[in-house]
């Protein structure tokens, strides 16, 4: 019999963005799509309780990720350009309403609190975080951020790879540190210090080496990086460094294991065939710095090449295997896969 439990919160999906690109809808989400990584019958039959919904801003055609170049041995791939905040914030609109479709097609719960989480985690929908990956939309007064913050707003990154106003991203650069370009700027600053006073999550993930720093010196909740690998096995800027990871587990924060093949791999290449004791070992080195009570998974589902075996959120139970295989027991896999999640949000949310 498949291992479809404890239930699995994931830190990062993309499935927003499939419906903003019209190859799936609210109704398709709910009754199964054809292709791609989530819905609500595979989430079912795989153990997906729910996750991070990012709303995301897609850069022009052919500035994004190209799998032939990350297939090299080596590659520096050009950060996209800037999004104006105008075009941004139609688009994030735009995302709020798809998450919120799906809501209403049955395909999940929005949650805004760890009490809702706990409830959905368990229930027939996927419970659901609205969160938004690279601030683009966000204006320097923040009337944007307290109008998303009151629809739902619970997570957000400063930055997806690519500048913002507030701060500046990794490239995907193999290999390299993400030890690049200068720190958050004093917008970037002051936006921590309002997602504080909003309690909302501030997410690291695809945010350079100094801005991460700056968000340490600045916050009074925990450090918390959504979807991203160890840096001592994989070595991508994308990954996080044995100083970075110390820096999170000494504000008792978080990371979730990122299921891209490029930031898995040791060679750093976007290749899917490869064995899960890859992960094992990113999970085996987060876990000695961080303990067993600050890692999770951050799947980036329907955005990333995920590791063959897995596939699809259908696929978790190979993972759960994986991580029985590896002599994990009951009570930390429940950690791992879910609890954790849920105790990193009950201190961000109530600071």
């Amino acid at each position: 019999m498949p291992l479809t439990s404890p239930p699995i919160f994931d830190g990062h999906n993309d499935l927003i963005l499939r419906l903003l690109r019209g190859t799936a809808t609210p109704e398709g989400v709910t009754a199964g799509l054809p292709d791609g990584h989530i819905d609500l019958p595979r989430a079912q039959a795989g153990g997906l309780g729910g996750g991070f919904f990012a709303i995301y801003v897609p850069s022009p055609m052919g500035a994004g990720l190209q799998t032939e170049e990350m297939s090299k041995p080596s590659y520096d791939m050009p950060l996209p350009a800037m999004i104006a905040q105008p075009e941004a914030l139609k688009v994030t609109l735009e995302g709020a309403a798809a998450l919120e479709a799906m809501q209403d097609a049955g395909a999940l719960t929005i949650c805004g609190t760890v009490a809702e989480l706990e409830t959905a985690i368990h229930g027939p929908k996927m419970a659901a975080i609205m969160h938004i990956e690279g601030a683009e939309a966000i204006d320097p007064d923040f009337e944007v951020l307290h109008r998303m913050h009151a629809r739902g707003l619970r997570s957000l990154g400063p930055v997806w790879s690519r500048p913002t106003i507030f701060g500046h991203g990794v490239p995907f650069r193999f290999p390299s540190t993400g030890d690049i370009g200068p720190g958050l700027t004093d917008h970037g600053k002051r936006l921590v210090a309002e997602c504080n006073k909003l309690n909302i999550m501030i997410d690291l993930s695809h945010l350079n080496e100094k801005g991460m720093d700056d968000v340490a010196a600045i916050t009074d909740a925990p450090l918390v990086a959504t979807h991203s690998n160890a840096y001592a096995v994989s070595p991508h800027a994308r990954n996080l460094t044995d100083r970075q990871l110390e820096m999170i587990a000494q504000s008792d924060g978080m990371v979730g294991i990122n299921f891209a093949s490029a930031f898995l791999r040791p060679d750093g290449q976007m290749d899917s065939d490869f064995s899960l004791d890859v992960m094992m070992q990113h999970l085996d080195h987060l876990v000695k710095i961080l303990g067993e009570d600050r890692v999770g998974f951050g799947s980036d589902f329907d955005g990333a090449l995920v590791p063959r075996d897995i596939g699809s959120c259908a696929g978790l139970p190979a993972l759960r295997a994986a991580m029985t295989d590896h002599g994990i027991g009951a009570e930390t896999m429940e950690k791992l896969c879910y609890r954790n999640w849920l105790r990193v949000l009950r201190k961000t949310w109530s600071v």
